[in-house]
């Protein structure tokens, strides 16, 4: 989910009839959406150690050992 889809949800959320939705939702709702982003931005991370690792030089062997994949996962999933 983008950035700009969480503003959207969030922004439903906030539209929601306050009689028809309880405090307990936008909770959980919420919880959800910081979850959400937190994983958006450790895959760019990822995607970015692995991006600088190859760059240095390092083998696809010892980036699939360091994710607990073998090298070809790591290719086919970072090899573009």
């Amino acid at each position: 989910m983008a950035t700009t889809d969480i503003n959207d949800a969030e922004q439903m959320l906030n539209d929601l009839d306050p009689a028809t939705v309880t405090a307990h939702d936008a909770v959980h709702f919420r919880r959800i959406l910081t979850a959400q982003e937190g994983v958006m931005r450790a895959d760019r991370e990822l995607h970015d150690a692995v991006r600088a690792a190859r760059e240095a030089g390092d083998s696809w062997l010892s980036i699939g050992m360091a994710l607990g994949v073998t090298k070809q996962a790591a290719q086919k999933r970072f090899g573009h």
